[in-house]
């Protein structure tokens, strides 16, 4: 066996792997950063900030006591509170009676804490994820800008058989005589676009150096790759962000409406693609996958597809949004993860959709891999999607999550009094198993999943 083969394969797991413990370290360190910092606020002792578990690599005590550590196994992370007995938050009851004889050192135990304290604690967790989603989907914002209104030239992508007729400026009035709308942000923007006649090239009325001219231009949705997914066929065939697909079985193609009718027709047969990239064109066989994909009512539908997101012939002008514009727009980003991750959550319990679409760790670090190797940008934005769906997961009501222990602090506000001990330890022993069946589940559809 020639040894020299399997570099460029091992070459591809270390770098999913070196992606996704970046990934993961980097969401796990914000959660349990608010974590400490709130607790810290709220006048609650951390003992110890752990990034990792097992052994101990480096650590080091800060002037407030706290023991500060990088373990070997970069997989996770948390605070250890004074009073706790372990990373799930359990009580140490030794620790507790020993506090007990000073109000000052209870008052600073996470279990001797008012439940205000706990609760604020707790909940910051999942807040700061949701928080640093919010910032990075808003800094996006702010750097890629948003698109000018009405719509301005600012050039055209390479294509094949370029139409030269718009500039730079140009102002687009109307293509095909049709009025274009105000903003590519309205709701008739979607159905001018699939209204249009599909030809290769289409006549447009622009607003150029104060005078209306109407030139010649590009289909303004050509087959243009504008990103590729993780775990798709386009992916695993080759297929990269600026490609265009000019042929499918030997068929010309320029619309990426053509495109997606052939994929949605194949029944997962294979395609043959002739793509065009950088002047030179190529050959690739795919086969698309059946997916469920979310529709704008929350229901999804099955549809085949190959991973590939479309891109517009022309790059619009754009201008940097303000704070407040880019806020908003990090705080919709993150909603729609949420309200997405809930829908898909129960359209999988109800079995409207496939389990499979349940990704674990192996799923997310292949996906962590494969962002990063399109660029820094799909990384960070990666990592705003996923700290988001850290945050919502932390917030489930099962005993060991941060919503387990909110929910009980819920019902000590209500009746006065937390849970016994030892139904906490039951409690938290059966959120335990569930987090862990959980997990295994996941992974098996990792494995196991088409």
């Amino acid at each position: 066996m020639d040894f020299t083969t399997l570099i460029p394969q091992f070459g591809g797991f270390i770098w999913t792997l070196v992606a996704f413990v970046i990934a993961l370290s980097v969401i796990v360190a914000i959660h349990e950063y608010g974590h400490y910092i709130v607790g810290r606020w709220c006048g609650i002792k951390a003992d110890v900030f752990s990034l990792g578990f097992g052994p101990v690599l480096y650590s080091r005590f800060d002037k407030h006591g706290t023991k500060w550590q990088i373990a070997a196994l970069p997989f996770g992370g948390y605070v250890k509170f004074a009073g706790d007995a372990n990373a799930a938050s359990g009580k140490n009851e030794a620790a507790m009676e020993d506090a007990a004889v000073d109000p000052t050192r209870l008052r600073a135990t996470m279990h001797g804490a008012p439940l205000w304290a706990r609760a604020l604690t707790v909940a910051a967790g999942p807040a700061f994820n949701f928080a640093m989603s919010i910032i990075i989907f808003g800094a996006i914002a702010m750097s890629l800008g948003t698109v000018r209104d009405p719509l301005t030239v600012e050039s055209l992508k390479p294509l094949p058989n370029q139409i030269e007729g718009l500039r730079k400026g140009d102002v687009i009035q109307a293509i095909e005589g049709r009025s274009f709308p105000s903003s590519i942000r309205s709701p008739e923007y979607r159905t001018y676009m699939d209204e249009l006649p599909l030809k290769p090239e289409l006549e447009y009325t622009v607003l150029r150096d104060g005078a209306s001219v109407t030139v010649d231009g590009p289909y303004p949705m050509p087959a243009l790759v504008g990103g590729v997914g993780a775990e798709t066929a386009a992916l695993e065939a080759g297929l990269a962000a600026g490609d265009v697909i000019v042929g499918i079985d030997g068929e010309p193609t320029f619309a990426f409406q053509q495109l997606k009718t052939a994929v949605e027709s194949s029944e997962g047969r294979p395609l043959l693609l002739d793509v065009w990239r950088h002047g030179e064109v190529l050959k690739f066989t795919l086969v698309p996958k059946s997916t469920d994909e979310p529709q704008a009512d929350g229901s999804f539908i099955n549809v085949m597809r190959i991973g590939i997101s479309s891109d517009s012939a022309i790059t619009a002008a754009t201008e940097t949004p303000g704070i407040i514009e880019a806020a908003k727009s990090g705080v919709a980003g993150t909603w729609r993860i949420i309200k997405g991750s809930i829908s898909g959550l129960w359209h999988m319990a109800t079995g409207a959709i496939s389990s499979c679409n349940m990704s674990g760790p192996v799923g997310i670090a292949k996906v962590s891999g494969a962002m990063a190797s399109q660029g820094a940008l799909s990384f960070i934005n990666f990592i705003a999607v996923l700290s988001t769906a850290v945050g919502l997961l932390n917030l489930f009501p099962i005993p060991a999550l941060d919503g387990g222990h909110l929910t009980f602090y819920a019902y000590e506000a209500v009746t006065g009094k937390p849970p016994s001990d030892k139904a906490l330890r039951v409690l938290m022993s059966i959120g335990i198993t569930l987090v862990l069946g959980l997990m295994l589940f996941a992974l098996s559809n990792d494995l196991f999943c088409p």
